[in-house]
């Protein structure tokens, strides 16, 4: 089965301080047991690698982009994607939505993943399944 790995995920699993950092850590350790293939986009990359960079400091982007990052399979955003999310982004007209957001939710319809690793309820109101540790 295929995860989508979202960056709440990943930061939360990187900040020992984060609430979420146990229950993090747990999933993380249960999708590495049953072999999952953990999926996320370039945006998330983006977003993950400008997150742990200005809360967490080098040394976790180093540990994200050398230790993390590698064992995800990586899809990449094009143009289409792109204006879907976008047009997705501008009708749904909420602040606490993000284009990343948009482009996970289009990335994963496109490619068939009903369930995710993340912190964020966006994903289950958009009727995917979260991942059970």
């Amino acid at each position: 089965m295929a995860v989508f790995i979202d960056t709440s995920a990943i930061f939360a699993f990187l900040d020992a301080d984060d609430a979420r950092h146990a229950a993090a850590a747990e999933i993380w350790s249960s999708l590495g047991r049953r072999a999952e293939i953990l999926l996320t986009h370039n945006y998330v990359l983006l977003e993950a690698a400008a997150l742990i960079q200005g809360r967490l400091g080098q040394d976790a982007l180093r540990d994200f982009l050398e230790a993390i990052a590698p064992l995800l399979t990586i899809i990449w955003i094009d143009e289409s994607v792109h204006g879907a999310a976008a047009a997705a982004l501008l009708t749904a007209g909420r602040h606490d939505l993000s284009l990343v957001d948009c482009a996970s939710f289009e990335v994963m319809r496109r490619a068939g993943i009903r369930t995710f690793f993340a912190f964020d309820p966006h994903f289950e109101e958009m009727g995917f399944e979260t991942v059970k540790a």
